[in-house]
This record gives structure tokens, C-alpha cells and sequence, in this order.
């Protein structure tokens, strides 16, 4: 069977998306995989310890995306760069994003030091062994944000080059550094029993001491420092050696030939993050308020959840390269390849995706937690959420692609009419004024997630995600 030219172009295309996505994913996946570990290491520990590491995991995110939306500003530059072939406008950017790491990391890592005694108190925490716990966690975890700001736009701007595999062997190794400092830090010294049972065969391999500090959920919180400490040195190395990338000097002033446009592209995603991140906090809040079964249903529930957002999320990110390479080439016909193959790849996944959570939602919540009503409730949001995965893939898909090329206003209206207009809204009169309890809130966030799949359904189907489409329609009228 003979294959056509445009089978073979679009088989090239996907061999392309898949090259770039596929150590995103698995990059991605490898945190989430210690996500479940600590979880699972800290839910050992008793709802209490639960309930203080998840009470700040929403003021995380809220530090966490703000500072991966500068990072948009550089994806978008240096992708289209790349397409460009500007090798010295790739070097530029480079050595600004220095600057920004140098800024950005330090700001960052002041004000959650400054502010650590107070979230909790913020986040609706009402026990005060609760609240002192998580302050010195959250104290802790964000100590190294220099290190982590690196990790964040070093890692971005190496995916923008086409190199996903170093941030992904970089998050791989912080992530086996973690686990094995929490296996050291958490526990106390202890004995370790290797018997077992296989096939009605016992097995014995004998016993050893395993040596810990007992730290608890402090320990948690060290593990995580030291391991983002080691990922921002490894990766800041390879940035610097990397062809393209690295900057032939480092100039520390502000080139605002290049910083303008990429804030241009990073302050409406850093509004978007931040509002939606604040939306985060206010929706924790609300559910902390519930009582730590909801507290707690929740946190693990996000956690599991979070495994079968990867593909959709790995997807985003050569999405928004292969965008922006095709949008500094001027490439119509490349962008329209990429964007026909995108969508269907993306939402087949992700009813893959969606069809695993629902038929795994029970087990995973058993494996975090003992509490019949904690899993419960947890199972019934996972299977209620899973059903939405589809949907909120494809709105995924279409914001990577508008980043790649620049166009990040709509995606804050959208975001922001979403997270506060429905999710934030809609959950206050439930559980405020109702009287409802997780299962509505989640219900209000599902609604947010299919309140923006029609939005960037109607910009796609319009093309007005595509700059391209603006040169094509001039091009017609100059020759009409």
C-alpha cells in the first residue's frame, strides 16, 4: 500500500507532536508520581498532617503559575525566534531571562517567607496544630525559590529550543531525590521487615534497620527544598551550555527590545494565573470551612486527579512551541497542519484519560486514606470530575496554541469569567448560603470547565486564535 505526500506530511507531523510531548509527559508524570508518594508518606501520618500540608497547596499554585507566566512571555519569544532563525535574538532572550530568574526569584522568595505565619489563618485553618504545622511547611517548601524560578524559565525556554528531554530528566531526577529524602526524613529509624508471600510460597530475605530523623511532615517539607535546590543548579548548567540558548555574555541590565514584548505576552497570563490562582485559594478556603473530611477528600481528590490531567497538559506544551516556530516562520500551511492534528489527538487522550479516573477513583482514594468518608466523598467528585476530561482537554489544546503565538488576552477573560463568575460564585451560594457540601463545589468547577470549552470552541472554529489568518485575509485584499 502506497502512503500519499500529504499522509506522509501528516504522519510527520504527528511523529513531530509526539516528540515533543512525550518527555513532557512523562516529566510531568514523574511529579505527579512523588505527589502521590507524599501524599500517600504524609497521609500515613493521620488526617491532621493531611490537612496541614493541603491547606497551603492553593497559595503553592498561586506563587507557582505567576511565575510560570513569565516564563510565557519567553516560550512565545524564543519559539518564534527559533522559526525565525534568529540565532541572536535567541541569545538575547537568554540572557534576560537571567535577569528575570535573578528578580522574580528573589521577590518570590521573600514575600511567602514574610507571609508563612499568616496563611494558614488565610486558608480558614481553625485548628492551631494544624496552623503551626503548615506554616513551618510552607516556611520551608518555598525557601529555595531562586532555585525553582530557574528550574521554571530555564526549563521553558529549553522546551521552546525543541528540548523537552532535559527538563524532563531534570524533574525525574529531583523527583527520585525527594522520595528517597522522604523515606529518610519523615519516618523515624525503624525496622524493616523484607518477608512476603508469593504464589503461597513464603519468602524471607531477613530484616534491616532503616535509619530516619523522624522529621514528619517537616521532613516532607526538607525533602522537597534540598531536591529543588539540586534541579535548579542541574538545569541552570545545561541552559548555559546549551548551543542556541546560551548567553555569549550576560548583560543585567533590561533590554527592553525584548522584555517589553515578552511581558506584553506574560502580564495578561500572569493576571490570568494570579486571578485564577486566587480563585484556587478562595475555593480551598470555602471547602476548608466544610471540616477537615472535606479538607482532606479534597486534597487527595486533587492530587489523584491531577495524574489524568498530564497527557492534556504535555500536549499544551508542544503545542505552544510547534505554534510559535510555525508563527516565526510565517508557515500558514504548518499551523494549519498542526492545528487539525492537535484536536483529535488531544481528545482522544483525554477520554482515555477521563474513562481511567472513573474506574479508578475508588482504589487510588483507598490507597491515600483509611476514612470511609473521606473516600466516599473523594470517590464521588473523581467520577463526577472525570466525565469533564474530554472537554477541558481541548480547551488546554487551543490556549497552548494561542500562547505559542502571543495571543494571551482572550485567554485571561476567559479564565477569570470562568474561575469567578461560575466556580467561585456558584460554590459560595452552595456551600454558604445552601448549605451543600463538596459534591456541589466540585459540581461548580465542573461547570466552569465546560463554560470554557464552548468559549475557546467558538475562537477556534472563528480562527481568530491564528494570527496567520490576519496576513492571509490582507494578502486577499491586496489582491482583490
Amino acid at each position: 500500500m502506497r502512503i500519499s505526500k500529504k499522509q506522509s506530511g501528516a504522519m510527520a507531523t504527528i511523529a513531530m507532536i509526539m516528540s515533543l510531548a512525550w518527555p513532557t509527559i512523562i516529566e510531568q508524570a514523574m511529579g505527579t508520581a512523588v505527589q502521590y508518594v507524599d501524599t500517600g508518606m504524609v497521609s500515613s501520618l493521620g488526617t491532621q498532617a493531611t490537612a496541614a500540608v493541603g491547606a497551603t497547596s492553593t497559595i503553592g499554585w498561586l506563587i507557582g503559575s505567576t511565575i510560570s507566566a513569565f516564563s510565557v512571555g519567553f516560550l512565545s519569544y524564543i519559539a518564534r525566534a527559533i522559526g525565525a532563525k534568529d540565532e541572536a535574538a535567541c541569545k538575547r532572550t537568554s540572557s534576560q531571562a537571567v535577569l528575570v530568574v535573578l528578580v522574580v526569584g528573589t521577590i518570590f522568595t521573600a514575600i511567602p517567607l514574610l507571609l508563612s505565619g499568616a496563611v494558614p489563618k488565610w486558608m480558614q485553618v481553625e485548628d492551631p496544630q494544624v496552623q503551626k504545622l503548615a506554616s513551618r511547611y510552607f516556611f520551608i517548601l518555598y525557601l529555595p525559590m531562586l532555585p525553582r524560578t530557574a528550574t521554571t524559565l530555564f526549563g521553558t525556554a529549553l522546551r521552546a529550543a525543541g528540548d523537552t528531554k532535559t527538563p524532563m530528566k531534570v524533574g525525574i531526577l529531583v523527583n527520585l531525590i525527594n522520595v528517597l529524602l522522604n523515606f529518610l526524613l519523615i519516618y523515624p529509624t525503624r525496622l524493616i521487615d523484607l518477608s512476603f508471600s508469593l504464589f503461597g510460597w513464603q519468602i524471607d530475605l531477613g530484616s534491616f534497620t532503616m535509619p530516619g530523623a523522624g522529621m514528619h511532615v517537616i521532613g516532607a517539607a526538607v525533602a522537597s527544598a534540598i531536591a529543588f535546590v539540586i534541579g535548579g543548579i542541574f538545569i541552570t548548567i545545561v541552559f548555559w551550555r546549551h548551543p542556541m540558548l546560551s548567553p555569549d555574555k550576560i548583560n543585567l541590565k533590561p533590554d527592553w527590545a525584548i522584555l517589553k514584548p515578552c511581558m506584553r505576552i506574560s502580564f495578561p497570563n500572569m493576571l490570568q494565573r494570579f486571578a485564577t490562582s486566587l480563585g484556587y485559594v478562595v475555593f480551598a478556603a470555602m471547602i476548608n470551612a466544610l471540616g477537615p473530611i472535606s479538607t482532606a477528600a479534597h486534597t487527595i481528590a486533587n492530587t489523584v486527579e491531577s495524574a489524568f490531567y498530564i497527557p492534556g497538559y504535555g500536549m499544551q506544551t508542544a503545542a505552544a512551541t510547534l505554534a510559535g516556530n510555525a508563527y516565526g516562520a510565517k508557515d500558514k500551511k504548518k499551523m494549519k497542519s498542526i492545528s487539525a492534528m492537535f484536536i483529535p489527538i488531544e481528545i482522544g487522550l483525554m477520554i482515555f484519560s477521563g474513562a481511567a479516573l472513573f474506574f479508578l477513583a475508588n482504589p487510588l482514594m483507598n490507597l491515600f486514606s483509611n476514612d470511609q468518608d473521606v473516600i466516599r466523598m473523594g470517590t464521588t467528585v473523581l467520577k463526577m470530575v472525570a466525565l469533564s476530561e474530554p472537554v477541558y482537554g481541548f480547551s488546554i489544546i487551543v490556549e497552548g496554541m494561542m500562547m505559542g503565538v502571543g495571543k494571551t488576552k482572550r485567554p485571561f477573560v476567559y479564565n477569570v469569567a470562568g474561575m469567578w463568575g461560575v466556580r467561585i460564585v456558584g460554590t459560595y451560594i452552595c456551600t454558604q448560603l445552601l448549605g451543600l457540601d463538596l459534591i456541589a463545589a466540585w459540581g461548580c468547577m465542573i461547570a466552569h470547565n465546560v463554560l470554557l470549552f464552548f468559549l475557546y470552541l467558538i475562537t477556534y472554529i472563528r480562527g481568530t486564535w491564528n494570527p496567520l489568518n490576519r496576513l492571509q485575509n490582507a494578502d486577499s485584499t491586496i489582491v482583490h
